[in-house]
């Protein structure tokens, strides 16, 4: 018979002070579900968090940077 295990949950280490949900949403002007998302699957860190936002913002500016229209011609060779 096959037995299923259930994964361990590992605690992580608090890193920064900790944020309250009202104070993370309020900082990035995140809706409540938005936040709270986030908030459970990260975790209260504030540096966690901080990094979390600024790869986020990073990535958005990134995506809405045209490029010229060259730019693929260049990569393909």
């Amino acid at each position: 018979m096959t037995q299923i295990h259930e994964p361990e949950r590992r605690s992580r280490i608090l890193r920064g002070r900790p944020y309250s949900l009202d104070e993370f949403a309020s900082k990035y002007g995140l809706h409540g579900d938005q936040a709270e998302s986030l908030f459970t699957r990260f975790g209260p860190s504030s540096i966690e968090l901080d990094l979390l936002m600024a790869a986020k913002r990073r990535r958005h500016r990134f995506c809405r940077t045209k490029l010229p229209n060259n730019t693929l011609d260049e990569w393909n060779g």
